[in-house]
């Protein structure tokens, strides 16, 4: 018997490929494709256009470039620093009596945060900050960290007992059963959580041009402002397919830290 086969269970496939079913694999293949067709058509549209000066000042390629690419270091900063700050914490709310105790008022206080308007919380802390990007990434953190924090907790909560008892009486420490059994069985709640943040973060990045963050919000609001309803729906639909593929690619990782098995 080889040491790969040692300790297995019986049943259980460790190696070998991952099998997707057919809801997974459409929801990989088309969002992609309805991005590229529709980012198509605008590319399209936006040669072929009757623009006046104006608008063709604020949808200018590198205007726009720079403003995508503004947008979506806004996200994948902001991404990272809710996945870094909220799934230790819900694994700190979910050791001990003292860290249940404190759970729901922890996640009540998240609530609270979420529900309050973000164009508020964006403007009060840059008037205490300053304005610009990492006070945007600040605001944007702080109103994406519920859907991690929740799903973590949740998913923790969710581990079956006799798993976490099985590895202790194999000998592991609370540390190892952690990183060993609970994280990887939570891991699909928790991603569904980072995803929903992700989406939550691309759309409120659009408020960061409102303190001088950069995004895509940029375009939106000038043509509100210039009363120039095409410069606004492109800005709208850019921000849309950005959502899109930020989205997908959560889903994508989703499908790939998954353990196999699960």
């Amino acid at each position: 018997m080889s040491e790969a086969a040692v300790g297995r269970p019986s049943g259980v496939a460790v190696r070998g490929p991952r099998r997707i079913d057919r809801e997974t694999l459409l929801m990989l293949v088309v969002p992609p494709v309805l991005v590229l067709l529709v980012f198509g058509g605008y590319v399209l549209w936006r040669e072929t256009a009757d623009l006046d000066p104006t608008e063709l000042r604020q949808l200018a390629w590198p205007t726009i470039l720079d403003q995508i690419w503004d947008h979506t270091k806004l996200t994948l900063v902001t991404s990272a620093l809710v996945v870094v700050v909220a799934v230790p914490l819900g694994v700190l709310l979910t050791r001990g009596r003292v860290g249940r105790a404190v759970a729901p008022v922890v996640v009540g206080i998240a609530n609270v945060g979420q529900a309050a308007p973000s164009i508020g919380l964006l403007v009060l802390l840059a008037i205490w900050i300053g304005f610009g990007f990492w006070t945007a990434v600040l605001a944007l953190t702080l109103y994406g960290l519920l859907p991690v924090l929740r799903n973590t907790i949740t998913g923790l909560q969710g581990v079956d007992p006799t798993l976490v008892e099985a590895g202790r009486g194999l000998g592991m420490s609370s540390g190892s059963v952690l990183l060993r059994i609970e994280l990887p069985l939570a891991l699909p709640v928790i991603m569904t959580g980072v995803r929903t943040a992700l989406v939550l973060v691309v759309g409120t990045a659009t408020l960061a041009t409102f303190i001088n963050g950069g995004g895509l919000g940029a375009t939106i609001n000038s043509g509100i402002t210039l009363f120039r309803f095409s410069v606004m729906i492109a800005g709208a639909v850019l921000v849309a397919l950005l959502a899109l593929t930020i989205e997908w690619l959560g889903r994508l990782l989703e499908l790939v830290a998954k353990p196999k098995g699960i």
